[in-house]
């Protein structure tokens, strides 16, 4: 019995992160050619909505109060996550991450699914 291949998404801001992290041309070009064209090719791209964004400002609101942290000192990385878990959450997507301690965090705001990246190893 053949399995369907799994629903994918690709994030607007996964795709800005993976870019940033890209220095030399022709690794830009790889890049954008094999892992982020499939994506726009097939319409598998998902942006954050506006209540993606508000939540993000309610959950580090949240954040600031009640864990004390101090917003210019926090990782662009983890307000990305922010983004990604909410908008995983409205689509009923799960996000899929390694990073399960920031997950944690934002969990303390609002539910969503997540599950480690495959293979998971220890």
């Amino acid at each position: 019995m053949q399995r369907a291949a799994p629903r994918l998404y690709l994030c607007t801001v996964v795709a800005a992160e993976l870019r940033a992290g890209t220095n030399r041309i022709g690794d830009l070009r790889k890049l954008e050619k094999v892992v982020l064209k499939p994506y726009y090719k097939r319409g598998r791209v998902i942006h954050p909505s506006a209540a993606a964004w508000d939540a993000l400002g309610r959950t580090l609101a949240w954040l600031v109060k009640n864990e004390g942290i101090i917003l210019r000192m926090t990782p662009r990385s983890f307000i990305f996550d922010i983004l990604l878990a909410y908008s995983c959450r409205e689509l009923g997507a799960v996000l899929i991450s390694a990073n399960e301690r920031d997950l944690q965090r934002i969990r303390q705001v609002f539910a969503f699914d997540s599950a480690p990246p495959y293979p998971y190893l220890d």
